[in-house]
């Protein structure tokens, strides 16, 4: 790979949110899709960062994704609502969708949110993270374009559709699972075609059903899931939740965002927020209790090789915290690229190395 270099997320926050703005997505919409990917970035899901607003530009320009539609809520019960986000940025559903719930869950302790009509929606980690900052706990699912066949099967019909979950803690952190069905999410294997890098064994099969390392051969191929007929019964239930019960998309028919520019995507999103201490005697009781178990996992004899036990979303924080102050590395070619989609909308924003 060759040299990083360095973009502070200040920059790139205010680089996604010039281009989107000039491609007529309004400001406070631009800033929810700007966060999502530069907090993606910052974590480390550098597969669903702002490497990717050149395909969501492009579904903007090809006429199946809308910038600005009028979006507004059905309430099904005082606790459920359904909003159709009529083709617009899975971003700006997502974020509205748990936002709603936070202002639910407020008043009646919990709150279903479903969302129809949407775009793949980025890094699940993001919802569960905006819940938690308000102190509620939170359940993200959505479902996908079809990449991985059923367990024993060979078609591609079922989505790589991840699943997020965040309980807020207390001293020892919060717990954030951000989780694909497959051995790896395929933003990895289109990352690693962007950057001429292969892939492990065991992330896919190439067309004709081999294991391959080769990306290009893995995107033609499909993906496997993780612990074989557990991680397809999970991207089931992803479908399921995401897709069926939502009235949008499933059983494979959300489109590929890349192979399909000609209609709308049709994603799904299922989401619960609820007050987490709502059987316990108080929030203090469940920032306890939450610092007890991560501090008994993480304190667990370790096994031969290991230096340190982690919990879910661990990682991601510590890169966030560590990428916040030396910035977010992309390859010389990937900041060409932005830079080139920046000029090409018209805007005066630039990606340049931070030293």
């Amino acid at each position: 790979m060759t040299q990083s270099v360095l973009i502070t997320s200040e920059q790139a926050y205010i680089f996604a949110l010039s281009i989107l703005q000039n491609y007529g997505v309004p400001l406070d919409r631009a800033a929810m899709v700007a966060e999502s990917l530069v907090l993606a970035d910052l974590r480390g899901v550098d597969t669903h960062g702002i490497n990717r607003l050149s395909g969501y530009i492009d579904r903007i320009k090809c006429g199946v994704l809308d910038p600005n539609p009028e979006l507004e809520f059905d309430m099904k019960s005082p606790v459920m609502a359904h909003l159709n986000a009529r083709n617009t940025f899975g971003f700006v559903a997502g974020c509205m969708a748990i936002d709603k719930g936070i202002e639910i869950a407020s008043i009646y302790g919990l709150a279903v949110v479903a969302v129809k009509n949407s775009n793949h929606y980025g890094m699940g980690a993001g919802y569960v993270l905006r819940a938690i900052q308000q102190g509620y706990a939170a359940i993200a699912f959505t479902n996908a374009s079809r990449a991985m066949p059923p367990w024993g099967g060979k078609e591609a019909l079922l989505g790589t559709s991840p699943l997020a979950v965040g309980v807020p803690g207390g001293k020892e952190g919060d717990f954030v699972l951000d989780m694909s069905p497959t051995v790896a999410a395929r933003g990895k294997i289109r990352k690693a075609a962007r950057r001429g890098e292969s892939i492990p064994e065991g992330y896919a099969l190439d067309e004709e059903g081999k294991p391959t390392t080769d990306p290009e051969a893995a995107l033609k191929g499909v993906m496997l899931p993780i612990g074989g007929p557990k991680g397809s019964g999970i991207a089931m239930m992803m479908d399921i939740f995401g897709g069926l019960l939502t009235a949008s998309s499933f059983a494979g028919g959300v489109n590929d965002q890349y192979k399909n520019t000609t209609e709308p995507q049709g994603v799904g999103h299922w989401f619960m927020v609820f007050k987490p201490e709502m059987f316990l005697d108080s929030k203090e009781n469940l920032g306890d209790r939450m610092d007890t178990l991560l501090g008994k996992v993480r304190s667990c004899e370790k096994a031969a090789g290991v230096e340190r036990i982690r919990t879910p979303g661990e990682n991601a924080s510590d890169m966030e915290r560590c990428r916040r102050v030396e910035g977010i590395p992309f390859t010389a070619d990937e900041v060409e690229n932005l830079n080139q989609l920046a000029k090409n909308s018209g805007s005066d924003a630039l990606l340049v190395n931070r030293s």
